[in-house]
Order: C-alpha cells, then sequence, then structure tokens
C-alpha cells in the first residue's frame, strides 16, 4: 500500500499545562482535530522590546488540510496569548491508515 498525503500539522504554545490540556481537549472533542500532543518546551523570543526566555507548552494538533482555517478560528477564540502563534506544516505523506484515521475523527 503505498502512502497517502498526510494530515496537516497545526502548531501553538501556551503559558501553562492547564491552558495546554484545557484548548487540546477543546479542539479534538469539537472533532476540529484527531488528536492532540503536548510537550513542555522553553522559549526564547522578543517581546515588546525585550528578549524573553520563558516555559511554554507546545500543542500539536493533527486535522485535514481543509480544516484548518477552523481549527484557526477555534485555537484563537480560546488562545490565551495576545498574539498566539499558530502556524501549519503540511506532511507529505503518511501510512494510509493513521491518515485515514484522521480523516475519520476530523468528520462529524
Amino acid at each position: 500500500m503505498s502512502p497517502a498525503p498526510g494530515p496537516l500539522l497545526v502548531v501553538t504554545t501556551v503559558g501553562s499545562a492547564e491552558q495546554a490540556r484545557a484548548l487540546a481537549r477543546a479542539m479534538v472533542e469539537q472533532r476540529l482535530a484527531a488528536c492532540a500532543q503536548i510537550t513542555a518546551i522553553e522559549s526564547v523570543y522578543r517581546w515588546q522590546g525585550a528578549v524573553e526566555h520563558e516555559p511554554e507548552w507546545r500543542v500539536l494538533f493533527k486535522t485535514r488540510a481543509d480544516g484548518y482555517a477552523a481549527l484557526e478560528a477555534a485555537i484563537r477564540a480560546r488562545h490565551p496569548y495576545e498574539l498566539p502563534a499558530i502556524h501549519a506544516i503540511a506532511t507529505q505523506q503518511a501510512h494510509a491508515p493513521y491518515a485515514e484515521w484522521v480523516d475519520e475523527s476530523t468528520r462529524g
């Protein structure tokens, strides 16, 4: 079986594990993402003229490419940051049964 086009990976960061869990759960419950993975990270960034170094939590969502706009809107509506980083990474190929699961899990 040849690999299928892969799911879209959508990434954001938040300031606490609780925020990450709430955001992940909401997106999966709304079927906007098939799953979400949460990882503790350190971020160094420039914000309002100062260089910041803070712990953050990365949330990686897996969805369909045509589901990006709805997922982004829902993330923005719940996101605690003034300027949230929300970006998508296209996967060129994926294990076909997994790609099908993502598709099925994000449809009503």
